[in-house]
């Protein structure tokens, strides 16, 4: 069978160098994937195989590539791999929503961008719904990206105040003793929502902030009592709170408020096989009309390959032990 052939003209050198990668390692990755042959010479890129389908399949992603280049997106191996896996799904997607289109912050040169259908349809639900349900494994970017946008919202004076909220729960493991004050002996608890806050803002800003009260970070406990107003309020973890603590929560929510609760429903580290908040909630609000719910799965992780396969295989020894 004779080979297919197929070629791109780029008039921007600058953006044909940033799609190729350092070494050509962006094209040699695309081949891999894409199971075609790849050559890029002067301003034009070369695309063979034996299989038409595939041929134009790589055409067709590379058109949408050089569109994004255009725009000042510096395109990594993962980028490649990133934008295949959308086109896969969907050969009409845009892919400016998932690299150039996202949540602008005053700190960050780049935007907050979804890494993914999930995480776009997650972002759009925050922006609709005083109330969004985020479930599913660690490392989806359900605490990253709602965190993302409590400081767009905070940014852009929608709301007074930002509070990030977690149940001080140990995870399997019993710390003891923890010596200092109150929110000494609870800041380990509250670290991951910290982390992500420096991510988006300078830590000089994030304490002045504080100091101001302009951001809280506070264990569940303290929000009983409180009616929460102009605010954009997370709660982490949702999974370690009882169905009387993620009530007690609910039941906070002021006038102009966002919320997002987020949790893994297989993490649940309650003790005594406790019912978990976030289980009965979701079983409980699903028909409430306002609420979102979005659903992650270990297709939707961002961090190392990796961790996609350990969920996956926890979830099916976990499944083939019942």
């Amino acid at each position: 069978m004779e080979n297919v052939k197929e070629k791109i003209d780029f008039i921007d050198m600058g953006a044909l160098l940033n799609i190729c990668g350092k070494n050509d390692e962006n094209l040699r990755h695309m081949e891999k994937i894409a199971s075609v042959a790849i050559m890029a010479r002067g301003n034009q890129i070369f695309i063979s195989g034996k299989n038409a389908r595939l041929v134009e399949r790589a055409k067709l992603l590379f058109e949408k590539l050089q569109g994004i280049a255009k725009k000042g997106v510096i395109i990594s191996k993962n980028d490649i791999q990133r934008a295949f896996d959308l086109f896969i799904d969907d050969q009409n997607v845009a892919l400016e929503d998932f690299f150039v289109n996202g949540i602008y912050l005053p700190y960050r040169s780049n935007p907050v961008v979804p890494r993914g259908v999930a995480q776009k349809q997650y972002i759009e639900a925050i922006s609709r719904s005083p109330l969004t349900f985020a479930i599913g494994p660690a490392g989806t970017g359900k605490t990253y990206l709602a965190i993302a946008m409590a400081v767009y919202y905070l940014s852009e004076h929608i709301v007074n105040k930002m509070i990030l909220v977690r149940p001080a729960v140990e995870a399997g493991e019993k710390l003891g003793f923890l010596p200092g004050s109150m929110l000494e002996k609870i800041n380990p608890y509250l670290r991951p929502l910290y982390d992500a806050l420096h991510d988006m803002m300078e830590i000089d800003r994030v304490n002045q902030l504080l100091e101001e009260g302009n951001i809280e970070v506070a264990p569940l406990a303290f929000m009983r009592g409180r009616t929460l107003n102009n605010c954009f309020a997370i709660l982490d973890e949702g999974q370690n709170t009882t169905p009387e603590q993620m009530k007690m929560f609910l039941t906070r929510l002021g006038f102009n408020t966002r919320t997002v609760l987020t949790g893994d429903i297989t993490q649940v580290d309650l003790p005594n096989n406790q019912q978990s908040g976030l289980i009965h909630a979701i079983s409980i609000l699903k028909k409430v009309s306002q609420i979102k719910f979005c659903y992650f799965s270990e297709k939707d992780v961002v961090r190392h390959p990796l961790v996609q396969k350990i969920i996956k295989a926890y979830a099916t020894g976990e499944e083939d032990s019942r």
